[in-house]
């Protein structure tokens, strides 16, 4: 019989993935905290927690008994009059640890259905209200997801090229990137002073799909600063950065001022499966609660709440609020602060970026771009050292589980190292 990579060719399309040139896909067969075994034996240390989702390492026991034992009780039931323990449960849990307090959780899939779900409340917000506020505000090269809502409030880039035609305007302001902070700051003024703005959504101080592009909490905090002024709703994108990513427990736990909405996803569930979450404060919701049924938020998907994937996401947060998870995060920023020092001066390095437990090196290039050629270089050197990384154009960054070792990151630091010797 065929292996799983020919059977894989016949009848599968990946995702982000141009087939032709990489027509043969590993074939994982297990997983084990921080490493990945191919059907091979081949052991590969998952040093970007797969699309950074993994929280705790792959397969970890505790999420999989409370998976199991939910499953056995009720699989799932629908969410539109119906509730269940593990959604309320959830919910609680959640709202006691959100940066703002929020007080209402809407649940749905994935990452870039709760940026939807967002985007949709903050507009449905103010003409509930009666006012006209319709636009949205951005930051350039912006990710906030694959569907419409949320390729539309994403920079313009190769990802939204083909349906640029379709997506709504969106006013972008600069990157505050270091030396452009107060051109920003002025920039997001200038379009707040306008009265129209409904809502201004971030990806708070890391940009993930960028390439991992780095800005600091006072600069966010007085982004949300000006939208409190101007009255403008403010959206913080956690999906990537939450569940202690950027150090603290969320990124906006860094700064002063509350977002309105969180959307949450990825560590949500420790990995383990699919939940997206759109946290919102009571005004908003008040907003939605009333006698005309016009006025309801007209969003929902078939599994919303599922009750087995929030017993997932229970289970994760019993291991993320565990003092034991603080301090290895708090080891692998210390590791990872280390490693920066020794590498950043080297000839082919032209920054290295880091907030938290994440550690971005961006190469020299004349020519940065996501289908930079040193991408498919770096990508197949590190699967030979058994690394899964997926660089980003001309920029390679680590964002393991929690649970890798010393070790286990020395390891990708050397890797690394051996790249750099021979460039």
């Amino acid at each position: 019989m065929p292996n799983i990579r020919e059977r894989d060719r016949e009848v599968i399309w990946h995702p982000y993935t141009p087939m032709k040139a990489w027509p043969e896909a590993i074939a994982i067969v297990k997983g084990e905290g921080v490493w990945l075994i191919d059907e091979d034996g081949n052991r590969y240390i998952d040093a970007i927690s797969s699309w950074w989702v993994n929280l705790h390492g792959h397969s970890h026991p505790h999420i999989a008994q409370k998976v199991s034992e939910q499953a056995a009780v009720l699989e799932h039931c629908i969410f539109a009059g119906f509730t269940h323990e593990p959604a309320v449960r959830l919910a609680e849990r959640l709202l006691e640890i959100l940066p703002g307090k929020p007080s209402k959780i809407f649940y749905s899939d994935n990452g870039s259905t709760a940026a939807e779900v967002a985007i949709k409340m903050s507009l449905q917000y103010w003409n509930n209200k009666g006012l006209k506020k319709k636009r949205l505000v951005a930051l350039q090269n912006a990710y906030h997801g694959d569907t419409f809502g949320a390729m539309a409030v994403s920079g313009r880039s190769v990802f939204t090229e083909a349906f640029t035609d379709f997506l709504f305007d969106v006013a972008f302001i600069p990157f505050p990137g270091t030396g452009n902070e107060a051109a920003s700051i002025a920039a997001l003024e200038t379009l707040l002073q306008q009265g129209d703005v409904a809502a201004f959504i971030a990806e708070p101080l890391v940009q993930g799909s960028a390439g991992m592009c780095m800005y600091s909490p006072a600069t966010l905090d007085a982004f949300f600063g000006l939208c409190k002024k101007y009255n403008a709703l403010i959206i913080a994108d956690e999906v990537m950065t939450g569940f202690g990513r950027t150090g603290s427990l969320f990124a906006c736990d860094q700064i002063r001022t509350a977002p309105d909405m969180v959307t949450l996803s990825k560590g949500l569930t420790g990995g383990a499966m699919p939940l997206g979450v759109t946290a919102c404060s009571q005004e908003i919701f008040d907003a939605f609660y009333d006698d005309d049924r016009t006025k309801m938020l007209y969003h929902g998907h078939s599994f919303t709440a599922n009750p087995t994937i929030c017993a997932a996401a229970l289970a994760s947060l019993d291991l993320l609020l565990q003092d034991s998870c603080t301090e290895s995060r708090a080891r692998i920023v210390k590791a990872h602060k280390a490693f920066a020092q020794t590498i950043s001066t080297h000839r082919a390095i032209a920054e290295v970026r880091q907030t938290g437990t994440i550690i971005a090196i961006e190469f020299k290039t004349d020519t940065p771009s996501y289908h930079h050629s040193m991408r498919d270089v770096m990508y197949r050197f590190f699967i030979s050292k058994k690394i899964v990384l997926r660089p980003i154009g001309n920029v390679i960054y680590l964002l393991p589980p929690y649970c890798i070792s010393n070790e286990e990151l020395e390891y990708v630091y050397a890797s690394i190292r051996e790249f750099l010797e021979q460039l």
